[in-house]
């Protein structure tokens, strides 16, 4: 019984070793590849017939060292046929023959990348973010954002935008006031139809002259003599009721004449209230908690120069100058009980002067009906002129009739040249001539708007909102008044109209700006850097000269 248990164990042993050593032989030789099916039975260990596996239950209990030979053989074995299989796989893999899909075009997988992503980050699409346009579109306004940043943030782009606005509006006002008086500057006895623009021309000169040298006056210099242009503007707005000084025109004593030189002080008045004020402001500035330091002297300066232009019968101006006082106190946080009670009392005066005058009262009713209360004959009429102001606009349709083919100036529209030149703009020039104006207005209070909010000082911030309120505020009313909006007031569209002292006030006016526009921070060493370039391309210009 022994014996025959020891050959059984001796041949199953054998044949273990057989299969062992086979094993690495078989790693050896190249096999093909074989379905996946032959290669999961592989991968499977053999297993013994039942017959086999009942006669060695049956068979006695083996020796514990012949246990372990036999556990360490069975892993061994398992082990290699695992790898075996591994190995197969692998081959079997590199072996097989690659499907060849058809190639697509490189626009299509990248439009597919593109779709699959965007889907992945926004699971619902729109038919407007997949065509092929928005992308282009989005990057222009990427683009056009960037560079606006770009220029925005360039210290001198304050100082060219008003530079390039007023000179804009100048050159447009000469050629409309050439326009515009032609026909009343022959037929008024001057004799030639340029007389009126010979004039303009020559105090634009002078205004551009005296608005590049103000603009190099440093902003110490405006505080120190403000006191004395307010002191200036008070005086010659007070010669106007001097006898033999003042000149009244139209029923207005606002003028001063030396010989054959007239002059309108109230313009010159309205840069040194703007002055005054930013000095007195500042200077107050966080001190005005009691009635005496906010009143004084704060508002006794408002009254007088309020109260000599009303006295001259110029209610207009008048508003004007309430206007900018009101503007600067708001933006010098004079405290709001004073600032109300001030504002009522401006208001209660104004209103005073309007109901108190039957012309002014005639000017609103008229404003408000239009002309159903005047016959076709009546030139005198008060809704004449702004009749004829908004004929002249709706004649000139999108694009005008063409630069000097007014027909309104041809003394139908009174002051065609200077209070409603704005109509003839639109006459001649149309709708677009008309926006075109608009916009230049708009690029000018943008520039303003730029130097208040960039500048530290109080001074700059309160006196620029006055001259603010100045220039943009009456160009508003005067093109309110030639559109019907409001009553007619009698005030110049600045920079535009006819007018001496009005232009020439207006551009000193912006060589004050721009003297405070040189202040921002980087702009003088960017004005530096411009200076450096213009040497250098004239000493170019001088070398090719010399060549």
């Amino acid at each position: 019984m022994n014996s025959s248990l020891r050959l059984s164990t001796h041949t199953w042993g054998a044949e273990m070793g057989r299969q062992t050593t086979a094993k690495p032989q078989a790693k050896r030789k190249p096999q093909a590849v074989k379905p996946q099916s032959q290669q999961k039975s592989q991968s499977q260990p053999q297993r013994k017939p039942r017959s086999q596996q009942k006669s060695l239950s049956q068979s006695k209990p083996k020796p514990l060292s012949q246990q372990a030979t036999q556990s360490q053989q069975k892993s061994t074995a398992k082990k290699s046929v695992a790898t075996k299989s591994a190995a197969t796989k692998q081959s079997a893999k590199k072996q097989a023959p690659k499907k060849h899909s058809p190639k697509k075009p490189a626009g299509a997988s990248a439009s597919r990348t593109r779709k699959q992503a965007t889907s992945a980050h926004s699971p619902q699409t729109t038919d407007t973010e997949n065509r092929p346009g928005t992308g282009a579109v989005r990057t222009m306004l990427s683009t056009v954002r960037r560079e606006f940043g770009r220029v925005s943030a360039y210290p001198l782009t304050t100082y060219y935008l008003i530079l390039v606005s007023v000179l804009a509006l100048t050159s447009l006002g000469l050629v409309m006031v050439l326009s515009a008086s032609s026909i009343t500057s022959y037929d008024g006895g001057e004799g030639s139809s340029f007389a009126y623009f010979n004039k303009q021309a020559g105090f634009v000169a002078l205004g551009i002259i005296l608005m590049v040298a103000a603009s190099f006056f440093p902003v110490h210099v405006w505080r120190k003599v403000s006191w004395w242009a307010l002191l200036l503007g008070v005086g010659m707005q007070a010669s106007v009721f001097i006898p033999g000084l003042g000149k009244s025109t139209k029923g207005n004593a606002n003028w001063i004449q030396f010989g054959g030189f007239q002059l309108q002080p109230s313009e010159f008045l309205k840069i040194a209230l703007a002055v005054w004020l930013g000095a007195v402001l500042a200077s107050k500035y966080g001190k005005m908690t009691t009635f005496g330091h906010a009143m004084i002297p704060v508002v006794p300066g408002i009254i007088l120069a309020v109260g000599l232009v009303v006295g001259g019968n110029d209610l207009g101006t008048a508003l004007v100058l309430m206007a900018m006082a009101l503007v600067c106190l708001f933006i010098g946080f004079f405290p709001w009980k004073y600032f109300l009670l001030l504002f009522g009392g401006l208001a209660a005066v104004a209103a005073f002067f309007v109901f108190s005058s039957e012309n002014r009262l005639n000017r609103i009713t008229a404003a408000l009906t239009g002309h159903a209360d005047q016959s076709a004959s009546d030139i005198t009429g008060q809704a004449w002129q702004s009749n004829h102001g908004l004929f002249s606009l709706a004649s000139g349709g999108w694009l005008g009739v063409g630069l000097g083919a007014s027909r309104e100036k041809w003394s139908w529209l009174p002051e065609a040249h200077n209070d409603f030149i704005f109509a003839i703009i639109g006459e001649e020039l149309g709708l677009l001539g008309s926006l075109a104006v608009i916009l230049m207005f708009v690029a000018l209070a943008c520039g303003m708007i730029r130097v208040i909010l960039r500048s530290k000082s109080r001074f700059i911030q309160i006196t620029t909102a006055g001259l603010f309120a100045w220039l943009i505020g009456q160009a508003a009313i005067n093109i309110a008044v030639v559109t019907g909006l409001l009553p007619v007031i009698g005030l110049p569209l600045p920079f535009v109209s006819y007018g001496g002292s009005s232009i020439v006030a207006s551009l000193l006016a912006v060589g004050v700006i721009l003297s405070f526009a040189r202040t921002e921070d980087g702009a003088p060493a960017a004005i530096k850097v411009h200076k450096d370039r213009v040497r250098s391309s004239f000493a170019v210009l001088a070398r090719k000269r010399k060549k």
